[in-house]
């Protein structure tokens, strides 16, 4: 009997509230970075209505005792942040140049740092850089894409970089910056075979009819981005169906760093192990081992090992060694090949000791911006989607 199932993964765009609260928190720590790459950064930003919270602890070193907003200019991340998103319309209640910005970041808890400083501490059981937490994580590739990520979150993706690409050229003047898409792809023997529908909602000006929005959005963003072989003739399309959409942002709605999880890594196919991205250094596990878990399972992938590889490890906090690894390939590893030979070969090639994968991808750089809207996966040029270690994976296999 053919395997038949329609599976679905949703995008948000830049100005979605919960985007723009990542998109702050991610500019803070690459500001911070900046200054000083050994700066210790967990920032959490709340937006609603014509205000910006932001929460949360920075250690800099460089700087000493002296105050964070006489090193790094706050006020202004937060409003450039806003203004390149496009929070910047006459009637926007959240506008770049008009918000309320409320500070309460402090410094790191001595507690906290003593686990991840690669120094001895009393009741530490090693002088090497720990965990900045306990947790698991998890990394994902497939082959069913180019990026070898899943197909409906990166059609999702692509619908929500165009959408912003529209706005942003100025071809037309009725897009604003929230917006959402979704894409539901069936699949027939586990292949990708068509669209079953297509979900856009986009924030728009009050004098636009919802008959222009939907003809724009099909024919210029969904036709565009799509593959024409994948759309057939009972392909739906569900265009801001609630019938208006002109009250949006975190006028609307309010938004927080770290509530986009599942659209920032595999769409809901892929495990997640529940930590959030933005606003946190790369001590913090949560965000610099969920990038590791894609890199190896990328790579996985990339060396023909399997066709779906998912790997999860998990942490102590203060500890230096993963206290479990774990590769499956739910089936399609190369005919001969264990799940548990790719898990052992996996442990050659790659060091998953905190300090190590901050080294092995170069992560204490202002790079974090760049990674906040449309996925953490997938993206050409960030250094945890490289298959160079894809040959050695290989010759480790026994």
């Amino acid at each position: 009997m053919a395997n038949s199932f329609v599976f679905s993964s949703e995008s948000v765009g830049e100005g979605h509230p919960d985007k723009v609260a990542d998109l702050i928190s991610d500019s803070v720590l690459d500001a911070c970075l900046t200054v000083d790459k050994s700066s210790r950064v967990a920032c959490e930003t709340m937006v609603k209505s014509n205000v910006v919270i932001l929460a949360g602890e920075i250690t800099i070193p460089k700087i000493g005792q002296k105050p964070i907003d006489e090193v790094i200019n706050v006020g202004k991340i937060v409003r450039d942040a806003i203004r390149d998103i496009g929070y910047v319309n006459k009637d926007d209640v959240f506008h770049a140049d008009q918000v309320f910005i409320n500070n309460y970041l402090t410094t790191q808890s001595p507690d906290i740092a003593q686990g991840v400083d690669a120094k001895k501490a009393k009741g530490k059981k090693t002088a090497e850089q720990g965990a900045g937490d306990q947790g698991i994580m998890f990394g994902y590739a497939c082959n069913e894409t180019p990026e070898l990520m899943p197909t409906p979150i990166i059609f999702a993706h692509r619908l929500g970089r165009e959408l912003t690409k529209v706005r942003k050229s100025g071809k037309v003047d009725w897009l604003r910056p929230d917006a959402k898409s979704q894409v539901s792809i069936r699949y027939q023997n586990d292949t990708p075979v068509e669209v079953v529908n297509v979900v856009i909602s986009t924030q728009h000006t009050a004098d636009v009819e919802h008959a222009t929005i939907e003809k724009y959005l099909i024919e210029h963003v969904i036709k565009k981005v799509i593959p024409a072989n994948l759309l057939t003739k009972n392909t739906e399309y569900l265009i801001n169906p609630t019938g208006r959409f002109v009250v949006g942002g975190p006028q609307g709605d309010s938004g927080l760093t770290g509530r986009k999880i599942i659209v920032d890594t595999y769409g809901g196919w892929g495990r997640h192990g529940g930590g959030a991205f933005s606003g946190k250094d790369p001590s913090k596990v949560d965000r610099s081992a969920a990038y590791m878990g894609r890199w190896v399972a990328k790579n996985i992938v990339a060396a023909g090992l399997a066709t779906h590889a998912e790997i999860q490890f998990a942490y102590a906090i203060g500890h230096p060694q993963p206290v479990s690894v774990r590769v499956e390939t739910f089936g399609t590893a190369k005919l001969g090949i264990s799940d548990e030979q790719i898990t052992d070969a996996v442990q050659k090639v790659f060091s998953f000791k905190p300090a190590d994968i901050v080294a092995q991808l170069d992560l204490l750089r202002p790079i974090y911006r760049q990674t906040t809207n449309y996925g953490h996966f997938g993206k050409h040029g960030l250094p945890w989607e490289s298959t160079a270690k894809a040959a050695a994976l290989k010759a480790a296999i026994k």
